[in-house]
């Protein structure tokens, strides 16, 4: 098996995090809005905010080099 190891990234403080969230949910629909539906979010912003720091990192594979591998080209 071949792990890669991923570089620790750098990520917020505490409260910021705790800010960003309160922030996030005031803005969600009050109807029909579930854990589930809640969670999905949280997760979303988590997803982005990872790719972020990847792309700030310069740990982005170039969309040529992923076509490349996948012998798309």
């Amino acid at each position: 098996m071949n792990a890669q190891i991923r570089p620790k990234l750098k990520t917020p403080p505490p409260s910021e995090v705790k800010a960003s969230a309160k922030a996030m949910i005031d803005r969600l629909p009050g109807r029909g809005l579930t854990w589930e539906r809640l969670t999905y979010h949280v997760g979303v912003r988590a997803a982005i905010e990872r790719g972020l720091a990847e792309a700030d990192a310069s740990l982005l594979i170039p969309h040529d080099e992923i076509e490349k591998r996948f012998g798309l080209k």
